[in-house]
């Protein structure tokens, strides 16, 4: 057998099969980090709200992966999704909470049209409530139903997609040229994700869970209207890092190339 990069695990053998499990997985950055799981030899669920979506994810994927129908905002379907892989593995060993939306509908603008309306002064309650229904309110969902399957790893971690657009430190300093996109609804909720990493990362540590969170930078994709910067390729290398990081710490938040995001 090859020698591995130190932090990840060949799962490829018979005798350990890892089992994730990647939600918004259809495309984008959960895409790629449901293609770089499969590709490594774990068996991944790909979360997807559209169950078409999903199947054709699924075949472009491989044999390794499984389609799963998730609606991290329906319980219904959260509920379903536990009990599938509670009966196909009784365990979960990798949570990857990738689902997110940026606002419900950019209706023909761009994306800088769409955050002049989420500015604390004039956002609409009910845009950051349905954003936030995602972002924070469905991973804290999904979290808490998996858990007990997580407990039942030997090696468990969940990765929180974020965003350094949540990172209090950095909207406060004047010289990051960002700061202007900071907003009640979409920045917010990565704000809010990251309190729920932290306080995940400090309820688990004893338990050996690690809860991470990583930032893709601004990758061009559907959330940000294809307005980004780097390729979908270059956005989900960390946090495929993060992800196959088996003996790496718990409770950091990280960006492009490694580097640590203040909180």
């Amino acid at each position: 057998m090859q020698s591995q990069e130190k932090g990840t695990h060949d799962s490829s053998s018979p005798e350990r099969k890892l089992v994730a499990l990647v939600t918004g997985a259809n495309k984008g950055i959960g895409f790629q980090i449901a293609k770089a799981l499969a590709e490594k030899g774990y068996i991944v669920y790909v979360g997807s709200r559209n169950p078409q979506n999903g199947l054709e994810a699924v075949k472009e994927i491989g044999a390794e992966a499984k389609e799963m129908q998730l609606d991290v905002t329906d319980k219904r379907s959260i509920t379903a999704a536990v009990s599938k892989i509670q009966g196909d593995f009784g365990r979960l060993d990798l949570l990857v909470n990738n689902a997110a939306i940026s606002n419900t509908e950019l209706r023909g603008r761009n994306l800088l049209e769409a955050l002049a309306d989420q500015r604390a002064s004039v956002a609409s309650l009910d845009e950051v409530r349905a954003v936030w229904e995602t972002n924070v309110f469905g991973v804290l969902a999904v979290s808490q139903a998996f858990l007990p399957l997580l407990k039942c790893s030997a090696s468990a971690r969940i990765v929180n997609v974020s965003s350094a657009l949540g990172s209090l430190t950095l909207n406060m300093d004047t010289s990051n040229p960002h700061r202007y996109m900071f907003d009640m609804v979409y920045g917010a909720s990565k704000t809010a994700l990251n309190a729920l990493t932290v306080s995940f990362a400090i309820e688990l540590e004893n338990l050996g869970i690690k809860v991470n969170a990583v930032s893709p930078g601004f990758a061009s994709t559907a959330l940000n209207n294809f307005e980004g910067t780097v390729s979908v390729e270059e956005g989900s290398s960390e946090p495929i890092r993060v992800a196959l990081e088996e003996d790496g710490p718990s409770g950091i938040f990280t960006g492009p190339d490694g580097v640590i995001v203040p909180w």
